[in-house]
């Protein structure tokens, strides 16, 4: 059975990340994805949007797929957080392992454990159902220098 990374991991994974795609982000400021990644954007993160049809979100060049982003940025990516229906997880994790990506994130609400399982036995990190920005506020706090690890670990760690 899938499980996610202990609280310190993740804070250590947030902390030291600097570039996060983001499958699935909306040009829409009202959606989720747009206000998580626009947040993100404000804790100082580079977001790359992986959107078809965009020509940009947040200030950022989006790509239509993983794959469409060129190599040498593709190799800076520290996160792919998804904002997808759970049935593209599959594609989405195989798509990562392809292109040789570290690290998933799925955000709150969507889980697939057939998808997760199979991304950590070929060696990716994955975060399922836990939102990145609540955890970057919970874990880590305003300051990127300060963790903030007082608060009780989620029941989902």
């Amino acid at each position: 059975m899938f499980k996610n990374p202990d609280t310190a991991a993740i804070a250590a994974l947030l902390k030291n990340a600097k570039i996060i795609a983001v499958v699935g982000l909306s040009p829409k400021p009202g959606r989720d994805s747009h206000h998580v990644a626009e947040e993100m954007q404000r804790f100082g993160y580079r977001i790359i949007p992986v959107r078809p049809a965009l020509d940009s979100v947040l200030g950022e060049k989006a790509y239509g797929s993983l794959s469409d982003i060129p190599p040498e940025l593709r190799a800076q990516i520290d996160i792919v957080d998804v904002f997808r229906a759970a049935e593209h997880i599959p594609a989405i994790v195989d798509e990562c392992l392809a292109l040789g990506l570290k690290t998933l994130w799925v955000q709150l609400g969507i889980v697939h454990e057939e998808a997760a399982e199979k991304a950590v036995a070929n060696g990716m990190t994955v975060i399922m159902d836990r939102c990145i920005y609540v955890d970057r506020m919970r874990l880590v706090g305003n300051d990127q220098e300060r963790p903030v690890l007082d608060s009780p670990p989620s029941t989902r760690d």
